[in-house]
C-alpha cells in the first residue's frame, strides 16, 4: 500500500493502547469534545499489560497520597514527577475508577486492587469510557514514523497507511520493539538506552537447591560491588531469587547491573537487620535455656524449617547436635550463613507481570507540567516511553495514569 498524498486526518492520534495511552485519549477527548481522537495499537489487544498485571488482579495504584513520599518509589523520574503528582495522584486515580463503578480495596502493604481481584473491571471501565466519549480504537495499526507537517504530523503506520494528526501522544512503552522510541529519536529527542528493571536474579547455590517456593520475610539483600542494599520479602524460585526485596534492588540498580557483568555477588541476611554479634548472643541464650534441644529443629528468627535445616547442614552441624553441644567453629559458620550468605548472580529473568524498563526519552526535553515535547508543538509523551520507572507495588501504573492524564489534558487544550 502506498502512502496517500492526502492522508485521512484526525485531531489527536495516541500511539499506544496501554494504560497511559488510554488515559491520554480519554482525558483529551473530555477536554475537547469536538476533537477526533484515535488510539493506535500495533497489536491485536488493547490494555494487554493491564490484563496480566498482578497475576490478573491489576495492581492499579498505591495508597500513598503524599507526593513528597510517593516520589521515593521511583528510581528514575521521581524528582520530576513531584509537581505532576500534585496535579494527578493515587487519590485521583482511585476516585476516577470508583466513580465509574469499580470498587477498589487497599491491601496491608498499600497496594490497590479491584475488590473483584479481576483486571477485567479496570479494562472494562476504560473501554466503556472510550465508547461513551467516542474515542476510536485502531488495533493492528501501530506507529512506524512521524514527520512534522504544516499543521501537525503525518504518521506512517505499521500497515503502511498514512494518517495526519494535529497533535500526537507517544505512549508506546519503553522497549525498542514498540517503535515509539525510534519515532521520538527521529523527531530529535534524546533517548537513554532502555535496559531491564524489576527483574529476578538467577542464582545457583547449594543453599537454594530444592527450596523453590519458600518465602522469607524480612531479609536484607546486598550487592557489595554497588554499595546497594534493600530489605523486605524474598522468594526462592526454581532459578534463584525474586520477591519485593529483589525487585526493588533490581529497579534501583538497573543501569549499574546492565553495565556490569551479570556475574556479581549477592549477600543475603536471612534475619533481616540482625548483626552477627546479636546472633551469637541469641545462640548463647539457646545454649543456656534450651541446651537439650536439637539445633536442626529449632529455627532462629522464624526462618522456614527447610531453609534453616539447609543452613545448619551446610554449617557442618549434624541433625543430632544439641545447642549445648554446638562446637564454636560450627556456631561461627552458622552465624555467618545467617547474616551473610554469599550467592553468585548468574543472570536475570524479567518479571513478566511487571515488565518495566529503565531509560527512554530524556525528561530534560519534556515539560513535566504538561508532558509536552520541548522540541515540537503538539507532541506529547506519556508512560514508560519516558525515562521514568518505579518499583513494584502499583507505582508504574500510577506514573502511567498521571502522565496520560496530564498529556491528554494538555493535548485537549492545544486542540482548543
Amino acid at each position: 500500500m502506498h502512502p496517500s498524498p492526502n492522508p485521512p486526518s484526525v485531531d489527536l492520534a495516541v500511539a499506544g493502547g496501554g494504560a497511559a495511552g488510554f488515559f491520554a485519549a480519554l482525558r483529551a477527548k473530555s477536554a475537547s469534545l469536538e476533537s477526533r481522537v484515535v488510539i493506535l495499537e500495533k497489536s491485536r489487544e488493547f490494555l494487554a499489560k493491564v490484563a496480566i498485571s498482578g497475576g490478573g488482579r491489576c495492581n492499579v495504584t498505591h495508597h500513598c497520597f503524599d507526593p513528597a513520599r510517593l516520589i521515593r518509589f521511583y528510581p528514575r523520574g521521581g524528582k520530576e514527577l513531584r509537581g505532576a503528582f500534585h496535579r494527578f495522584q493515587p487519590a485521583d486515580t482511585m476516585e476516577w475508577f470508583s466513580s465509574r463503578g469499580v470498587a477498589l480495596k487497599v491491601e496491608a502493604d498499600g497496594r490497590v486492587f479491584p475488590v473483584s481481584d479481576n483486571s477485567a473491571d479496570i479494562i472494562n471501565a476504560l473501554l466503556a469510557e472510550a465508547d461513551a466519549l467516542g474515542v476510536k480504537r485502531n488495533p493492528l495499526r501501530g506507529i512506524q514514523s512521524a514527520r512534522p507537517a504544516e499543521d501537525g504530523f503525518v504518521l506512517t503506520l505499521t500497515d503502511d497507511s498514512t494518517l495526519h494528526c494535529r497533535a500526537l501522544v507517544l505512549a508506546t512503552g519503553g522497549n525498542r520493539g514498540s517503535g515509539g522510541l525510534e519515532v521520538a529519536k527521529n523527531l530529535g529527542h534524546t533517548i537513554l538506552d532502555p535496559v531491564p528493571s524489576l527483574f529476578s536474579f538467577h542464582v545457583r547455590s547449594p543453599i537454594l537447591e530444592e527450596l523453590a517456593g519458600i518465602t522469607v520475610d524480612p531479609v536484607e539483600v546486598r550487592i557489595p560491588a554497588l554499595a546497594a542494599r534493600e530489605s523486605g520479602s524474598m522468594l526462592i524460585t526454581h532459578k534463584g531469587l525474586s520477591g519485593p526485596a529483589i525487585l526493588k534492588l533490581s529497579a534501583w540498580q538497573a543501569r549499574a547491573l546492565a553495565e556490569k557483568s551479570d556475574q556479581v555477588a549477592l549477600e543475603v541476611n536471612w534475619l533481616g537487620s540482625a548483626k552477627e554479634r546479636e546472633v551469637h548472643d541469641e545462640m548463647d541464650r539457646l545454649r543456656r535455656d534450651q541446651g537439650g534441644r536439637f539445633i536442626s529443629r529449632t529455627p532462629m528468627g522464624g526462618l522456614p524449617r527447610r531453609l534453616w535445616e539447609r543452613l545448619v547442614q551446610l554449617s557442618g552441624i549434624s541433625e543430632a547436635t544439641t545447642w549445648a553441644r554446638l562446637p564454636a567453629p560450627q556456631r561461627d559458620a552458622l552465624a555467618t550463613f545467617l547474616v551473610c550468605s554469599r550467592l553468585p548472580m548468574r543472570g536475570k529473568t524479567m518479571n513478566k507481570e511487571e515488565f518495566v524498563t529503565c531509560g527512554g526519552v530524556s525528561l530534560k526535553e519534556i515539560n513535566m507540567k504538561t508532558f509536552a515535547s520541548r522540541l515540537h508543538p503538539g507532541l506529547f509523551f506519556a508512560g514508560e516511553i519516558l525515562d521514568i520507572d518505579g518499583v513494584t507495588g502499583g507505582f508504574n501504573f500510577q506514573a502511567a495514569w498521571t502522565g496520560g492524564f496530564l498529556a491528554g489534558n494538555a493535548a485537549g487544550e492545544y486542540l482548543g
